[in-house]
């Protein structure tokens, strides 16, 4: 089959199945690598659609592809939502009991199931893998790869021994997908899967549709009170690094009136699962947590997320925002900061029992992530560049692009700082870089004969902590890069040359002292929607409420919310109109479009 029939195919299952009419991103890209044979490391977006990069490719070939996930509650809503699409999927982990297994091994002998989830740790069983074997598998997909990684922001030991599947399975394509990965991890994840020849997908890590603002953490409880006010009704999640904030604050909400609870470790599990539960069900509206919740959830209708405490590194905080505005609609990501959250996480890193090589990498990670929480530029940009993207243009939904500070014309000081790390061949640190800018005789500048280059001291009129907030702000652009995977060293990007021949200005915010820095609240970036009839939206949502009930999975597993409101906006009065609303396929409109019909004819 040619590219050009893979390409129809894989459009007829999106539509036929998914209830799509176009893919995103590099999706289409990345199905027709994985169809040709080709290994794939796919990075994307949390809520970019990473999974349709399997399952698509899943549903064209022959054979059983195995899904490598390290969460039990992500397998199952994933299982749930294929099951509701009418795709033969399952789970095979602990929770599972001895029955159902009995029934899924049969599907796979009978060659019905297309796509089987399981565990790192199920996977590295010596009697599973011969077992599979025996089977024709299709491919192997592995979930949250960062985590396979040293370099990652959730490395995880069991992760690394997946290296198995290349070697015991040589022939079957491998996709590793992530929503958080930089250039160093990246590098490791091809390295530590043993597919050094995989095609690399880099979608865009820009969220429009979120707007993000960073606040010093003064009065905290109080500032998120005064946010929270005019969102009522709205579902949001709050990070606190403490079990003891989460319980204080979901208190104080619910004393103001909000439906909102708390999750974190020190609960009972069951208490925890009903918590979740509730959440995407939309009977609670707040969840205040510490971040062990809200990976396994994939609500579409989260319009905020809060972070009361810094978050310890750019990997996580980017996850954890992504879980808000999953459905496309505007959402708002709020972060409160703090130098004493920066100490805390410092001895967190200090105090773990991880070796000196992974504490570093922690430590250079939590000061990009302070970094940001400082920045006077573009927030946008800085993750961009974190993640090897490299873009100028202001975004427009960030809080220093709505209210930008003082700007000042940069170019010289930042041909400077180019010219250095030039001359120092790409060797120095941020630290390091300074001193020679500002003609330091420090032992390690004169050890490495940097006090003989031709920059050195050319910024010596420039005070110490100006240097550092004006070289934080070249790599926040992506002028300059941080290599974590060689000892935090700077080096120069494609952006860098033009800088150095004067070809492009740079604009820096002028240095100011943060303490003093007052932030107005944000403006919500504005998206177009269709108008939509709020009655039937609403008729719709009680009806997706009782199905799911019924069928003991989450709302959005049955119907988005955006596709209630497409279907409240166009009011299709048969099958054909019903086709085109967002996110009905045929089988969603075989099992929901009769009701679908009669509520919009209010016959129901």
């Amino acid at each position: 089959m040619n590219n050009t029939d893979r390409s129809h195919q894989i459009h007829q299952i999106l539509e036929d199945v998914y209830g799509y009419s176009s893919f995103r991103y590099e999706q289409e890209k990345i199905i027709l690598s994985l169809l040709d044979g080709k290994d794939v490391l796919a990075i994307m977006p949390t809520g970019g659609g990473k999974s349709l990069c399997f399952q698509i490719p899943a549903l064209s070939l022959e054979g059983l592809a195995i899904v490598i996930s390290p969460l039990i509650a992500l397998m199952d809503d994933q299982v749930n939502a294929l099951l509701q699409l009418g795709v033969k999927a399952a789970a095979l982990h602990s929770n599972v009991e001895y029955t159902a297994r009995k029934e899924i091994l049969q599907s796979i002998e009978d060659k019905s199931l297309k796509l089987l989830y399981v565990s790192p740790e199920k996977l590295q069983s010596p009697d599973f893998l011969n077992y599979l074997r025996n089977l024709q598998i299709s491919l192997f997909a592995i979930d949250e790869a960062h985590c396979v990684s040293v370099w990652g922001n959730d490395f995880r030991p069991d992760y690394v021994q997946l290296r198995i599947i290349k070697e015991a399975f040589p022939a079957i394509p491998i996709i590793a997908l992530t929503a958080t990965a930089d250039h160093a991890t990246q590098k490791d994840i091809v390295k530590q899967l043993r597919i050094p020849e995989a095609e690399v997908y880099l979608a865009s890590f820009e969220r429009t549709n979120i707007s993000v603002e960073c606040r010093p953490g003064q009065k905290r409880i109080e500032q998120i009170l005064d946010w929270v006010q005019n969102r009522k009704g709205e579902s949001g999640i709050i990070y606190c690094l403490s079990k003891k904030n989460t319980e204080k604050l979901a208190e104080r909400l619910k004393d103001r009136g909000y439906r909102a609870a708390y999750y974190h470790a020190g609960m009972d599990g069951l208490e925890r699962t009903q918590i979740q539960r509730r959440f995407t069900d939309d009977e609670i509206d707040i969840v205040c947590a510490t971040i062990a919740f809200g990976m396994g959830i994939d609500k579409p209708n989260i319009r905020y997320v809060i972070h009361y405490s810094m978050p310890k590194n750019i990997e996580g905080y980017y996850q954890e925002i992504g879980r808000a505005g999953r459905d496309g609609d505007q959402a708002e990501a709020l972060l409160f900061y703090s130098w004493g959250d920066y100490l805390i996480l410092q001895k967190f890193i200090e105090e773990s029992d991880s070796d000196d090589t992974f504490k570093n990498v922690q430590k250079a990670k939590l000061e990009r992530i302070w970094q940001y929480a400082n920045a006077q530029n573009c927030r946008t940009n800085f993750v961009l560049s974190y993640f090897g993207e490299f873009k100028n243009d202001p975004c427009g939904h960030c809080d220093n692009c709505l209210y930008p500070p003082q700007i000042i014309d940069g170019t010289k000081y930042t041909q400077m700082a180019l010219s250095a790390i030039t001359r120092a061949k790409e060797s120095v640190s941020v630290n390091l870089l300074v001193d020679v800018l500002r003609g330091s005789f420090k032992k390690e500048v004169t050890q490495l004969g940097l006090d003989k280059i031709k920059t050195f001291g050319v910024g010596r009129i420039v005070p110490y902590a100006h240097w550092r907030h004006y070289i934080t702000q070249m790599i926040n652009s992506g002028i300059i890069q941080i290599d974590f995977s060689d000892y935090s060293k700077l080096k120069l990007t494609p952006l860098s040359h033009a800088v150095l021949q004067g070809e492009q200005m740079v604009e820096l915010a002028e240095y100011r002292v943060q303490e003093n820095k007052a932030k107005e609240k944000v403006k919500k970036a504005t998206l177009e929607i269709d108008e939509y009839d709020e009655g039937l939206y609403e008729r719709l949502r009680q009806w997706r409420s009782s199905l799911a009930r019924e069928r003991n999975v989450p709302a959005y597993i049955i119907l988005s919310d955006k596709s209630l409101k497409h279907i409240a906006s166009i009011k299709p009065v048969n099958e054909q109109d019903l086709l085109r609303a967002h996110g009905i396929g045929k089988n969603k409109l075989e099992n929901f479009g009769e009701a679908i019909i009669n509520i919009v004819l209010n016959k129901a």
